[in-house]
């Protein structure tokens, strides 16, 4: 449903550079008419996306920022500028592939703030902004690795158990939130054919590409609250 004569509805989504946060960030513009502040720290992808969604229904602001940075947070606060959030997509993320003993204590603090601390912390500066009259709707991006009963994978250990983390947090936020005007879900993603994915499994080919899972995800996040909260929901043809 694209927004008509009312105020475009606004999404934040971070990791919006490539991949799933990529798709979901074009076509939440394209789709649905909505203004989408897209956080990246690459600046060069940012660039070329929001060339990609001029002349569309909605709007893309890029926002240059390395989430894991002090201070980004009162960044992405900072440039909301008090306007209604109606979306937050937690979608950035840092995936490691190591062997146990292969880990520092460096790599697995940077991982876990990323995957789990950042969402927590973004979720906690823009409450007031998502506050309102439709709830507003965290959507987290977990992964298939940490769903509870799901196949696991030898050098994953780590960003498995951050993904666990963030489902966890999930559902704590929407028993917190749960009177408050915010719900709160997350989507595990299977396999999805992006470069991440690529990096860490090398020569498999994911049975669905990152348009699909964002044209999804973009209805979910403007959608699912009126249905789900709390919940932690599978999204995979594979697992990869």
């Amino acid at each position: 449903m694209t927004a008509t004569g009312k105020e475009k509805r606004t999404v934040i989504v971070t990791g919006a550079s490539a991949g799933v946060g990529r798709a979901t960030a074009k076509a939440l513009v394209k789709e649905h008419g909505c203004t989408v502040i897209a956080i990246s720290r690459n600046a060069t992808w940012l660039e070329e996306l929001a060339r990609e969604c001029e002349g569309l229904p909605g709007e893309l602001r890029p926002l240059v920022l390395d989430l894991v940075h002090d201070g980004a947070v009162s960044a992405v606060k900072q440039a909301v500028d008090g306007r209604r959030v109606h979306g937050l997509i937690n979608n950035a993320g840092l995936l490691i592939t190591r062997n146990l003993g292969e880990w520092t204590a460096d790599d697995a603090r940077r991982l876990f703030q990323l995957n789990a601390s950042v969402p927590l912390l973004l979720t906690q500066a823009l409450l007031p902004e998502l506050e309102g009259d439709p709830p507003g709707h965290v959507v987290n991006i977990g992964s298939m690795g940490g769903f509870q009963g799901s196949v696991k994978f030898p050098g994953l250990a780590a960003y498995s158990a951050s993904k666990a983390a963030l489902a966890n947090l999930t559902e704590c936020l929407a028993e917190e939130l749960k009177d408050r005007a915010v719900r709160c879900n997350c989507i595990c993603l299977g396999a999805v054919d992006t470069a991440m994915l690529r990096a860490a499994f090398p020569g498999y080919t994911a049975p669905v590409g990152p348009d699909v899972v964002g044209s999804y995800l973009a209805r979910f996040v403007l959608e699912g609250h009126n249905l789900f909260n709390g919940k932690v929901l599978p999204l995979a043809l594979s697992t990869p």
